[in-house]
This record gives C-alpha cells, structure tokens and sequence, in this order.
C-alpha cells in the first residue's frame, strides 16, 4: 500500500473522521447478575449494600442497575482508553467514592460511551486527553479512593505492563499531577516487594493518577477465600479469567 495513502489513513483516524465498525466495537454483554456481583466485590463488603450498580450495555454504555445510598458506584470496566486499543479481555472491577463518580468514573463511562458510538482507539485516546486538556474533564477537587479489593482482574499490570489476569487486591487513591518522586516513591516492577509501599500510577495522563495501596498477604488471601465461588463462576464464565492459569 502507498505509504501516503498508509499515512493519510491515519491521520482521518486519528481525528476521528473514520469510526471503526461497531461489530470492531461492541463487547459481549457479561450476564447481568454475574457482572453485578464482579463489579461489587471491588468494594468491601461493609459498602456493597448500599452501593450503586452499572452494568454494560456494549451497544451503548453504563446503564444504572441499581441506585445505592452511600454515594458509592461500581462498575466493571471493559475499555482502557488509555491503551489506545479495543481489546475484547478487560475486565476491571472497581468502586468509587461519590467525589471520584462525578470525575474519574463517568469518564470511564465516557470512554465506554464512545466506543459504542464507533471511534477509533486512538480517536478515543484523542479525545479523552482533548477533554482532560479543554477542562471539560476535572479531576475531584478534594481526597478520596477508588476501591478495588475484588479477587480478581484483567488488565495490564506487573512485572510487564502486559495484559494479565490477576489477584492484586488494592486502594487507589486520588493523587492528579503527583509523582512517585513526590512522595520518595521507588517502586520496581521486578521486585514485588517493593510494590508493598505505597506508589503511583498515572493511568493515561498526569490528571488521572493515583496513589496505589496494595492490601496485606493476610487480608489477601481472606479475600480469595471468601470469594472463591465468584473465582469459580468467573472462570466458567471466560477462560481469561481463570486465576489458575492467568496468561
């Protein structure tokens, strides 16, 4: 192929002139019941009671499944825009605060919105970062966290920063612009011990980073113990999720 014709591609995807298909977009929806529960066990269990739940429409975007009391909001992200890639085997599980679900979290839905609506990967990154830019996106304006302590996710993560299925039970706390030598941070992706101090992990851009708390060995293994029928139907469900032989 001519590469102006290669480059001129690009740069109408780029700005978002040529969607991809939907049938390159849309996932497939997760059973209801089984993403409500995925999404709920990010949460501790003394919060998932009065927590609010959303579920995945692929076609469209978050759809409120149940309205909760405590200003707490769980979903199961499926789009990393962040990755600039529409992967069909993202599965986070995770809660916010009601500070980070008016910022963080309806910016996820966001991303997942304009996926259905047909952009391109990287017209979607182009456009998150263009929101982050303009100011249409803010970030929460005081402390607050993100709670994943769910049993299992899949997503990009240590020693590779490939895409993995995993146990790693963690706090995220809202720290926009803050750096790990901010805070004396030396967390090394081939030393998982050092990763048991607190860090930070800027996901995507400086507005959206965090402070990452990994939960105790102890507490850790409670969690899987108490989750261990989710484990199982989560497995049977998709074998990408299965933390027995996690690829």
């Amino acid at each position: 192929m001519n590469i102006k014709w290669v480059t001129a591609l690009i740069a109408l995807s780029l700005a978002g002139i040529i969607p991809v298909k939907a049938s390159d977009t849309t996932l497939a929806p997760m059973p209801s019941e089984l993403e409500a529960r995925f999404a709920l066990s990010a949460a501790p269990k003394a919060l998932r009671d009065q927590a609010s739940v959303y579920l995945l429409d692929p076609g469209s975007g978050y759809t409120l499944h149940r309205q909760g009391t405590n200003g707490v909001a769980c979903i199961v992200q499926r789009t990393a825009w962040e990755l600039a890639d529409f992967r069909d085997d993202i599965y986070i599980p995770l809660c916010y605060d009601a500070q980070g679900t008016q910022t963080y979290l309806k910016y996820i839905m966001d991303a997942a919105t304009l996926r259905a609506q047909g952009l391109s990967p990287a017209a979607l990154k182009a456009e998150i970062e263009k929101r982050y830019k303009d100011k249409t996106y803010k970030v929460p304006e005081k402390p607050g966290l993100s709670y994943m302590v769910g049993p299992v996710m899949r997503t990009i993560g240590p020693p590779d920063m490939q895409v993995h299925t995993m146990a790693m039970p963690h706090l995220m706390f809202y720290a926009p612009y803050t750096t790990n030598e901010d805070i004396g941070a030396v967390p090394d992706l081939d030393n998982p011990e050092s990763l048991l101090n607190p860090f930070i992990d800027k996901q995507g851009n400086a507005e959206q980073s965090y402070m990452i708390q990994l939960i105790g060995a102890a507490e850790k293994a409670r969690i899987l113990a108490e989750e261990k029928a989710l484990i199982e139907e989560l497995c049977a469900y998709r074998d990408v999720l299965c933390l027995a032989h996690a690829h």
